[in-house]
């Protein structure tokens, strides 16, 4: 490989390094072409892409793309893997490959430029791939909203149906006479003697009694 050969595999290399979101490194000792083509498939299906590097050549192209993340892991048999979609799903099939094969050791990585130890490449394989965290978030935002909107469509439905129930009994709207904020009604006449009153006749009947011993006394008096 001549000088602009080397030249361009590392301004590609630092533009697939730049474009990508998320970086493993494996050491891919001991895999076939078969195997590595295979690999290639699996991995295109996550939208990730899967390249053997030279390492002064990726040590370079790391330098150009300002991912010094990435320089300490190029040492030995080194592939990197390119992930521009879901990273979950691209280390799942990177772990999965190495369980049915025997091959592949992770070295470790980088995600929006922070470097990831192989341990890391490890727990990200293990986690649920992006659309099923989404929908997991999405249920667990969406259900204390949910609560909230039928709680309040509760209470407003039961002040609708006490304010019914006050307007009916006459204590609000109009109708039927009562009152509406308006002019207070005057306060009722008190109400007569029953005529025949046994108690009332009897009060009378004395107070004309002490009524006359009063004037026959002032008579006496005056003679």
């Amino acid at each position: 490989m001549n000088r602009d050969e080397k030249a361009a595999v590392i301004d590609d290399m630092a533009r697939e390094i730049d474009a990508a979101e998320t970086i493993f490194v494996v050491d891919y000792r001991g895999i076939s072409v078969k195997q590595s083509a295979d690999l290639r498939g699996r991995l295109g299906a996550a939208d990730a892409s899967f390249r053997v590097v030279k390492n002064r050549l990726g040590l370079r192209a790391a330098d150009q793309a300002d991912a010094e993340g990435l320089k300490p892991m190029l040492e030995g048999p080194t592939a990197l893997t390119f992930v521009r979609g879901d990273a979950a799903l691209a280390a799942k099939e990177l772990a999965a490959f190495r369980r049915e094969n025997g091959l592949l050791v992770f070295k470790g990585g980088t995600m929006n430029g922070d470097a990831l130890s192989a341990d890391d490449v490890e727990a990200i394989s293990r986690l649920p791939a992006r659309d099923i965290l989404y929908g997991q978030l999405v249920g667990v935002v969406a259900s204390p909203v949910t609560g909230l909107v039928r709680g309040l469509a509760g209470l407003i439905s039961g002040v609708a149906r006490q304010l019914q129930q006050i307007q009916e009994q006459g204590l609000v709207g109009g109708g039927g006479g009562e009152a509406t904020g308006g002019d207070a009604a005057e306060p009722p006449e008190p109400a007569a003697e029953a005529p025949g009153d046994p108690v009332s006749e009897a009060a009378a009947a004395e107070e004309e009694s002490a009524d006359g011993d009063e004037a026959a006394a002032e008579s006496a008096t005056e003679k």
